[in-house]
Order: structure tokens, then sequence, then C-alpha cells
């Protein structure tokens, strides 16, 4: 079929129209753009404080209009005009209230504009009388109380709207929050004499009688409601308190039983004076797996697979398996868990356990059954245990020496006690700011000779100004015996590495045995003081300054290292990438010192710079 738009004529008629029509657009949109004019407004306020210059210039229309198109000296005339009144306008909340303010508008450069705003405040209008009162059930509400001592408005200061409608707000919020369905402000007054400088503030609420937590609706299918009441923070008839409805709904989350969790008030019942409660839940995924890698230089390279059960019945329990795989360690736990009590807070877990670990020139194999009761009493998270342990030992061999090994099976009871936040609901603890753990064996559990040991850590993180922190960290771990070599391996103490000192590598800091082996050591000492310095894009820049050594007797020398250091702070974690110098050297700073030491100049060198890569909680 003959297609006209194919014929070389009419197709070359039809490029020459749209080549017309394609220029007679360039060229109108080239018209129209000479017409817009790109005007810039730089606006300086002067007179006030920051405060007081941010309110301003949220007042002025010039600060909005400052970058748009099409502002021509018209409109920008108009703009000067307005922003006298809108400048004094600006003031008044800030108990100005004969403010003046006049505005000059000049031509800079080109479409540029300048915009001087130049205030006189005046007298300020001060707060010459106050009436905060709380009647009712309410006013031995401890929160009221609080607020009675510091409501943030004082006679003599300077009016502040905001501070005055601030206190408001705080007042109505307390009383719904605590359940007092029907209160209401008797006074909410704020009178200002301008002619005297001067201003009254009557707020008076009468709170009425509080409300108590009613009936509860449970609508869900995960687990048994016995259990689920057993989460919450709250019982039917105690007085109302809606921060016990969020804290259960935490609770509930945290346990991961659900994927969606509503705790909601209802409608206050004015007979009863009681306020119902309807908790709605979605079952969450049973399974869940989960695979990972990284690297960090005490364990090198490493990776992670694990499966949890998250909810194995409708009582609650659950499992979880791990397999770990790194260079210098390898592990595979299998963990069962069963609420008791408090299940939010409270736990009876069964571990079952096989690892592999290098330390110094230990290589551990360890079996390992341990049951656990896990409970919170007031700040501490308290687990009492005992580990049924099969310990296989090898001490590396040299070409002068040959590997020893050595088997023990063994019970091993303990306790432990982690100090928490306040209002803790069970979630991970990403630090632990204080940690004890007691724990030993005897000739009569297995042992080779008896033994008690203490472990104790602490961390903590010090503002000391607006972008400046300071990190102390410390260990110290004490282990009475006879000798540390009838200690299993996996009791011993090494130090040196990414969070202990660094400078020095993982497992490196130990006493030797009479081959010049690293076994370990009976006791542990180490500490950090680093001086954080907030940088932009979530970055900061360290200096630090690590000491510490495991050791058989605390006169022992200890190792010292310094160094400097990067971090990259994420949601969760903060990546650290420190460069660590040694200022000892182990062969030399040791209960029996290479005697190289002292006849070999140099030989106690201290050795070069060490990079670390480390993870730890968010600052």
């Amino acid at each position: 079929m003959f297609d006209p738009a194919q014929h070389p004529v009419v197709a070359s008629a039809k490029r020459r129209r749209s080549d017309w029509r394609a220029a007679l657009w360039v060229w109108l949109l080239a018209w129209l753009g000479a017409g817009i004019s790109h005007a810039a407004i730089e606006i300086e306020v002067t007179g006030v404080d920051a405060e007081l210059r941010r309110n301003v210039l949220a007042f002025l229309s010039l600060e909005r209009y400052k970058n748009r198109a099409n502002l021509d000296e018209a409109l920008l005339e108009r703009l000067q005009e307005r922003a006298e009144t809108e400048a004094i306008a600006a003031l008044r909340p800030f108990g100005f209230y004969e403010a003046a303010a006049s505005v000059d508008l000049q031509r800079v450069n080109g479409d540029a504009w300048r915009a001087r705003v130049d205030i006189i405040p005046g007298k300020p209008v001060t707060i010459g009388t106050l009436v905060f009162k709380i009647q009712g059930e309410g006013r031995d509400d401890p929160a009221f109380k609080d607020l009675l001592k510091n409501p943030g408005v004082t006679i003599g200061q300077r009016l502040n709207h905001a501070r005055y409608e601030t206190l408001k707000d705080q007042v109505q919020r307390i009383a719904n929050n605590h359940g007092f369905a029907e209160a209401r402000l008797l006074q909410n007054e704020l009178l200002i004499d301008t002619d005297n400088y001067s201003a009254t503030i009557s707020l008076v609420m009468d709170t009425g009688p509080r409300y108590h937590f009613g009936s509860l609706a449970i609508e869900q299918r995960s687990i048994r409601d016995e259990l689920l009441r057993r989460y919450l923070r709250f019982e039917e008839a105690q007085p109302f308190d809606a921060n016990q409805l969020l804290r259960s709904q935490f609770a509930l989350d945290d346990s991961q039983y659900f994927a969606n969790v509503e705790v909601l008030a209802g409608e206050p019942d004015a007979a009863r004076r009681t306020i119902p409660v309807k908790v709605i839940a979605e079952p969450n995924r049973r399974n869940r797996y989960s695979v990972g890698a990284g690297y960090a230089t005490d364990s090198r390279a490493r990776g992670s697979l694990s499966w949890e059960n998250r909810r194995l019945n409708n009582r609650g329990h659950r499992f979880r398996a791990e397999l770990k795989a790194a260079q210098v360690e390898q592990s595979f736990e299998a963990r069962y868990f069963v609420p008791i009590g408090d299940p939010a807070l409270e736990r009876l877990g069964f571990e079952l356990s096989y690892a592999r670990d290098e330390l110094g020139d230990l290589d551990t194999r360890t079996t390992r059954f341990q049951p656990s009761v896990t409970q919170v009493r007031g700040d501490w998270q308290r687990v009492a245990f005992v580990a049924l342990d099969r310990v296989r030992t090898l001490t590396d061999g040299s070409a002068t020496r040959l590997t020893v090994e050595e088997s023990s099976t063994l019970l091993i009871p303990g306790i432990s006690f982690t100090s928490i936040p306040r209002g803790y609901l069970g979630e991970a603890l990403f630090s632990r700011s204080l940690f004890g753990e007691l724990r030993g064996s005897s000739a009569a559990l297995g042992a080779v000779d008896d033994f008690l040991q203490v472990r104790l850590e602490a961390e903590r993180v010090l503002n000391v100004a607006k972008q400046w922190h300071v990190l102390l960290r410390g260990q110290v771990g004490a282990t009475v015996i006879g000798k540390a070599e009838d200690l299993p391996g996996t009791e011993r103490f090494f130090a040196g590495g990414d969070r202990s000192v660094r400078g020095f590598g993982f497992a490196e800091l130990s006493p030797l045995n009479d081959e010049g082996a690293k076994i370990g050591g009976r006791h542990l000492l180490t500490g950090t003081v680093e001086l954080i310095r907030d940088l932009p894009r979530n970055l900061a820049l360290a200096v630090f300054f690590d000491i510490g050594n495991a050791i058989d007797d605390f006169n022992d020398p200890l190792q010292y290292s310094a160094g400097i250091g990067l971090r990259f702070r994420l949601p969760v974690v903060t990546i650290g990438v420190d460069i660590a110098q040694p200022l000892t050297n182990p062969i030399c700073r040791s209960v029996t010192p290479d005697p190289r030491c002292a006849l070999e100049p140099g030989f106690d060198s201290n050795g070069g710079p060490r990079l670390h890569l480390n993870f730890s909680p968010k600052l």
C-alpha cells in the first residue's frame, strides 16, 4: 500500500515544518527566559538575639520569597512594606509589645538585593502574677507535684507565650496519661497589661477522680492468653497509666511472637471509673534464618549461619541454632528457652555447644551443656548457671618441643550480674556498663585443682562537651588456684586485641611456660582511656591509651600502647578503624625477660604500629 508519509518529497516537507516549529519553540523559550528575573535577597536582622532572630525570619515574607523567580521591584517594595509589621509581630510572643522596626532594601549587584531589618525591641513584658494550681485527686500525683515545683514560668521572668502553651499542654497530657478522664481547666488565662509591662497567668485544673484499668480484651492466636497477660505491665483495678500501656506494647514487641501489636485504651466508663484495654496482635513468622559475613583483625575473616524458631508451641518455647566460623575460632550452639515468671525478664535456658578457639599457643576444644536461669532484680540482670564441660587443650609445639594435650570433664557452677537500663524489658543489650561474674569448680566436680574466679567489666562514656566524649573501659580477672597450668584452657586469661590492649595481636599477651609457650594467666588487668571528637557526616576522631596484661601475679609488669582512630557511626553500631603503637615490648617487659633485651641494642624495640578494625555499640 502506498504511504504518503514515506514519499521523499512529502517526508522532506515534514522535516522542514518540524525544524521550523522547533526553532520557534527555542525562540519563544529564550524570549520568556529573558523576562524571568531570578532575584536573590540577602537578609540581615539586627538588634535581637539568636532566638528572636530565628522567629523574625520565620515571620518575614521576604525570607519565604527570597529565592523565588519573578521578583520585580514592585513586588519587592510590597514585601518591604510588610516586613516592618511582620518583624514587630514576631516579637510579641516573646514579651516585646513596644518593638520598632525599620527595613532598608537595596540592590547589590544585578538581580541581587540586600534587606537590612533593624529592630529596637523596647521594654519587655514580664510575669507579674502567676496562679498555677492542681485540684482534685491529682494534686498528690508525683508528676503533677514535679510540674508544680518546676513549671518553666516564674514571676519576674520575661513573658514567653510558647512556655505558657507548653505548661498548659503538660498539664493536660499528665491528666490524660494518668487516667484523670474528667479533668478540666477551671482557669486558663493569659492577661497582658502593656501600660505596666506586666502579665498575669492563671492556670487552675480540677483533675477529678482518677480512673483505673478496667476489663482486658485480647485478640491473638500466637500464644496462650495467660502467657500474654504476664507480659503486660499493668493489672486490672490498678490506677490507670498510659505509660504502662506503651511499656506493655514494647514488651510484647520484643517477645518476637508477634508481627504487629497494639495495646489500646478504650472509652472511659464513667459509672465504674475504669478504662478498658484491648490487645490486638498478629502472629509473627515462626522461623527466621540469617547469614552473616565480616572481617575483624581479631577473628579475621568470619561468617555465621543461624536458624531460630520463635514459637515452638503456644507456651512460648523457642529454639535457636547458630554456626560460626572464623580463622581463630569455630563454634556451634543450640539453645532452648522457656519463659518463666515475668516472661519479658525471666527465662529458663538450656545450651548445648561445641567450640574451638585459638588463644595464644593454646588450641581448646570445648563441648558444653549449660542450664541457666535468667532473672531481673532491680537494676540488675542475674544469670545463675551450671556448665558441664568436656575440655580438650592442646599446647602448640615447635621444633624444640612437643605438642601437649590435656583433657578434663568438670562441672562449673557460677552466677553473673549485668547492670541494665531503667525500664528494661528484655531487649538485647548491646553494651554492658557493668558486668560481674563469679564461677569456680573443685576436684570433687572434676577439676584438676579447686579454683574460684571473678571477672569484672565496666564501660562508660562521659560527655565532657558538646562534641567531645571520653570512653573509659576496664577489665579485671582474678583466680584463686595453686598453678595457672591446672586451670582448664577455657578459664585462663589472655590480653591484646581490638577491645583489649590495642597495638598487640589477639591473645598475644600472656605468661609463658617453661618451654616459652603462651598458656594464659591466672589474672587479667586492662584499661582504656579514649578521647573522641565528633565530626560531620556521622564521623568521629579518637585518640586513646591502653594498658594491661594477662598475668600470674598482680606485681607482674603491664604493657602499654597509644594510637589514633576513626569512627563511622551507623544506626546501631560504630565501626572503628584504629592504628595503635605499642609503647613496651612483651618479650622484654615480662617476669622473665629475654636476656637479649639487655645485651643487644635495639632488641627491646616496641615494634611497628598495628591496624585494628572493631565494632562497638553506637555512642
